[in-house]
């Protein structure tokens, strides 16, 4: 690992251990209030998933027609940090099988959810979260990519936000699952798949 690496990696760690010793007491809030039922509609699993393939779909469709390889080549380069993102994702939840928050009832306890849950890495929930790993890995690679548009980043991010942000309010997974996730998502974007494409076509 490289140095420069090491204290952004401890501080993921460090901000995700912190969200997942407190995950029990900052999920219930979410569990029993119906204020963000609007905001759930909205983003609701399908849609975000729809919302996270459809970016980079439409940005091929419009690289073809315009024959913009940089185009295609950055939709492309999302679907890679997709894929790397999953190929992590999937073992993790198999091996941590954590419980959904919408599992328990009420104000919980919202305890034990670590190995008590589904093995099957293709049910919901699980440590880490898809939906904010794609969404911050599609989102990533958009705004460096097009980061001489000031616009693009804010909204990449933000709606990347507003996905991770609907799996807490949803239920459908913890903070820490989230937080892990977005990061994860991220890091596997910048570092891994971008850095070898620095050079604009």
């Amino acid at each position: 690992m490289h140095g420069e690496h090491l204290l952004p990696t401890i501080g993921i760690v460090g901000v995700t251990s912190v969200f997942i010793a407190t995950d029990a007491h900052s999920a219930p809030p979410f569990r029993t209030t119906t204020d963000f039922n609007g905001f759930n509609n909205a983003f609701s699993g399908a849609n975000t998933a729809g919302i996270i393939a459809a970016v980079p779909a439409a940005v091929y469709g419009v690289g073809l027609i315009r024959k913009d390889s940089y185009a295609e080549n950055s939709a492309l380069l999302a679907a890679e940090a997709l894929a790397d993102g999953f190929l992590l994702d999937l073992p993790m939840k198999a091996i941590t099988a954590r419980r959904q928050p919408l599992s328990y009832s009420g104000n919980g306890p919202y305890t034990a959810s670590f190995f008590n849950g589904s093995h099957n890495p293709f049910n919901s929930g699980g440590f880490y979260s898809g939906h904010a790993m794609a969404a911050m890995a599609v989102a990533t690679v958009f705004a460096h990519r097009y980061r001489q548009h000031r616009w693009v980043p804010f909204v990449a991010y933000g709606l990347a936000g507003a996905i991770s942000f609907s799996r807490i309010t949803t239920s459908n997974h913890f903070p820490g699952d989230v937080v892990f996730g977005g990061a994860m998502g991220f890091v596997i974007a910048r570092y891994v798949v971008l850095p070898p494409r620095n050079v604009i076509e």
